[in-house]
């Protein structure tokens, strides 16, 4: 098989074509918790939802970032990293 930039950028190792997967634990812990966040609003509650969304998320960022299957994952994770920093700075 070819190694083209196409390949690289939206096939695995094993060839398969991967742009989306079964969400992983930090990415479930992160839906979860943002979902929450929304139903409590305000108190220690909210603020350690808030802090367990924002973690969650960055770590599957981190991880799709250096541990991605191709290139399409890792790029996926390197704009959730950027993403999440705009949006505490401008939020904050």
């Amino acid at each position: 098989m070819e190694n083209t930039l196409v390949d690289k950028t939206f096939r695995d190792s094993n060839g398969n074509i991967v742009i989306a997967q079964p969400p992983n634990l930090p990415l479930i812990v992160w839906i979860v918790s943002s979902l929450l966040s929304l139903i409590v609003t305000s108190g220690t509650i909210h603020t350690v939802l808030d802090v367990l969304a924002t973690g969650s998320f960055f770590t599957w960022a981190w991880l799709e970032l250096f541990q991605g299957v191709n290139y399409f994952r890792r790029a996926l994770g390197l704009a959730g990293l950027i993403g999440l920093i705009a949006f505490k700075i401008y939020y904050s």
